[in-house]
């Protein structure tokens, strides 16, 4: 009874722990609550040079050979705020402060299985720098798997060039 016990106490601990993880690492998420409306729009493409003081971030979502392509709808987010969010295979771009920043998308789906999945990563701007993400989605068995990595400026400007720029705005 004893070895019962104590085993679930350790499972119960690990549990914890592993919850604790997951939330720390979602801090640099906005509120799951915030919902938001986008839309690709291949008529502009805006060339925004960095505010002073300030870094200049892009975040490219490729979702490749994924089926529905218009349906993959991304919430980005910078520090625990939601900054915007990409439609499909498109782009969207922000200012960011000098210093660490954490960037996390997730995909915004009324499906449990699609909305669990996120990407994290994190960094260091600064001012006057431009930054490029790339957000590329993978599907496995129905479990879908975001890679958000940075990318170098050359690839970065090719990705932008290549996508529709992503026009968003929260819902009310």
């Amino acid at each position: 009874m004893k070895t019962a016990l104590v085993l679930i106490l350790f499972a119960a601990s690990a549990f914890a722990q592993d919850q604790a993880a997951i939330a720390a690492a979602e801090a640099a998420c906005g509120p799951k609550a915030v919902k938001f409306d986008a839309k690709q729009d291949a008529t502009q493409h805006p060339v925004p040079q960095p505010d002073p003081g300030k870094a200049l971030v892009y975040v490219i979502q490729d979702i490749g050979e994924i089926p529905c392509t218009g349906c993959a709808l991304t919430k980005v987010g910078l520090d625990g705020a939601w900054v915007g969010a990409n439609q499909g295979s498109s782009y969207l771009f922000f200012a960011a402060a000098p210093g660490e920043r954490h960037i996390c998308v997730n995909w915004q789906s009324w499906l449990g299985l699609r909305s669990r999945a996120f990407g994290l990563a994190n960094f260091t701007a600064e001012a006057g720098h431009v930054y490029y993400f790339r957000v590329r989605i993978f599907e496995s068995r129905s479990i879908y798997y975001f890679d958000l990595d940075s990318t170098n400026s050359d690839q970065g400007k090719f990705l932008v060039a290549s996508s529709a720029f992503s026009v968003s705005h929260p819902k009310k």
